[in-house]
């Protein structure tokens, strides 16, 4: 067993000049994704030559230096949500001197096992990324680890709050982070986040706040949240599809759907459709068991008028598929059914009124989840770009999300070394995963 030792635990304060305290209200966005677990993630850098001595005294006060850069263009990320007795919602509270927990450690676990793209447990990179400092009123936004493989490399893990910002703002932060580290100023095209009041960004009726505030898991004030039972016996693998993967793949749903010329063949529909069959065939079972999915849609677009590019907070509301049963992808038509349902789910968010669709969509999710049956969810939709974080010592030769969770997770990002291929990284349990793995490269095979 591999150990992991703690060197130390510091503090890292944007680089800014005095500024006057900045309270952020959460919006109807962000409370949404409240009492969810924190979003985590570990990042792999391998440096074979990376001795002690030169990452202690060369790479790791280059990495503290520019993150205390990094932090002063996105202030929140060193904040705190709070959630005080007085206040009717909870804010992200931002102070003078306010500060990010940075954890350094060492491990001699295998790198190329760890970073690789074959099977691992989740046990095995969990101690890799840091935990949110938590009280029932206060939690920090934002906290990171970078722990050292001695003479192999080094990750990054972040745990980082989901109800004051997505995916989309945590990867532009790493990306800012890694071009200070490496060139000593912020990207050229970089466009500073937002940090105006929320609600005059965000417009959407304020009693759409107080509905979900009046749910019961709000009943209780705190921020808090119940430990994750991960799923037993956890494991990770991450699988490609190539480019001519996907032009393939794309090419059989069109030649599957002779009734339909309207689909939305996109790499994400593709993409999905294809994992969510192959989940449903390896776990088999029931053919009349339910098989609930998710995705997470963005609706910075959708807004009117639409939220800047630049905005820092969330904007994505979770889309819950809930009355489908197994045998709708056990078949041979499985893939094609998949691609329909979720192309008809898509459009659909544009031929609704926002508005009305937001707080339809949630309270649909809220009403359809069945208590104890596990649904399949996406993150990390495949344009983000997380392989751009080069620190100076080279691009990631890996980035995985460990978020917790007791539901089927995988997300999906660009592939690393192809344009127009996509990388899912999947969890399941180990009994399962190996049929999973089967059943996904057969049928890319025939």
């Amino acid at each position: 067993m591999a150990s992991l030792n703690v060197i130390k635990v510091s503090r890292v304060t944007p680089t800014t000049d005095s500024m006057s305290p900045l309270i952020l209200p959460l919006t109807f966005f962000d409370l949404m994704w409240l009492n969810l677990s924190a979003l985590e993630r570990v990042t792999f850098y391998r440096h074979t030559e990376l001795s002690k001595d030169s990452f202690y005294s060369l790479i790791l006060p280059k990495l503290e230096e520019s993150l205390s850069l990094a932090l002063t263009h996105f202030l929140p990320l060193a904040g705190h949500l709070k959630w005080d007795p007085q206040d009717p919602k909870p804010h992200i509270a931002i102070f003078p001197q306010g500060t990010l927990s940075l954890t350094v450690s060492e491990t001699d676990a295998d790198f190329s096992h760890l970073s690789g793209k074959g099977l691992r447990f989740q046990t095995e990179l969990r101690p890799l990324v840091p935990e949110l400092m938590v009280s029932s009123d206060s939690v920090s936004v934002l906290a990171l680890q970078i722990t050292l493989f001695p003479n192999q490399g080094f990750c990054i893990g972040i745990a980082v709050n989901h109800a004051a910002v997505d995916g989309k703002t945590v990867v532009n932060f790493l990306k800012s982070w890694a071009h200070i580290c490496k060139y000593g100023a912020i990207p050229q095209d970089f466009q500073p986040p937002m940090l105006l009041d929320r609600n005059k960004v965000i417009n959407v009726p304020s009693e759409l706040e107080l509905k979900i505030l009046q749910l019961p898991q709000y009943n209780v004030r705190t921020l808090k949240i119940p430990p994750t039972n991960d799923i037993e016996d956890a494991v990770q693998i991450t699988l490609d599809l190539s480019q001519e993967n996907m032009k393939k793949l794309r090419e059989r749903a069109k030649s599957e759907s002779t009734t339909r010329s309207d689909l939305h063949l996109s790499t994400f529909v593709i993409t999905y459709a294809y994992v969510l069959t192959c989940v449903v065939k390896a776990r088999g079972g029931d053919a009349d068991r339910p098989v609930p999915f998710t995705y997470v849609a963005d609706f910075r677009d959708r807004l009117d008028p639409p939220v800047p590019a630049s905005y820092l907070g969330n904007c994505v509301v979770a889309i819950n598929l809930s009355e489908y049963k197994a045998k709708t992808f056990l078949r041979e038509d499985g893939f094609i059914n998949g691609v329909k349902i979720l192309s008809d789910s898509i459009r659909g968010l544009s031929s609704r009124g926002v508005v009305d669709t937001i707080w339809e969509l949630y309270e649909e999710g809220l009403k359809t989840m069945e208590p104890g049956v596990q649904k399949l969810y996406v993150g990390g939709p495949n344009k983000f770009g997380i392989y751009g974080s080069d620190f100076g010592w080279g691009t990631p030769v890996n980035t995985e999300n460990v978020t917790p969770s007791r539901h089927l997770r995988f997300t999906m990002s660009e592939r690393r070394d192809e344009t127009g291929g996509v990388e899912i990284d999947m969890c399941l349990k180990k009994c399962e995963m190996d049929v999973f793995v089967s059943v996904f490269q057969s049928g890319l095979e025939n």
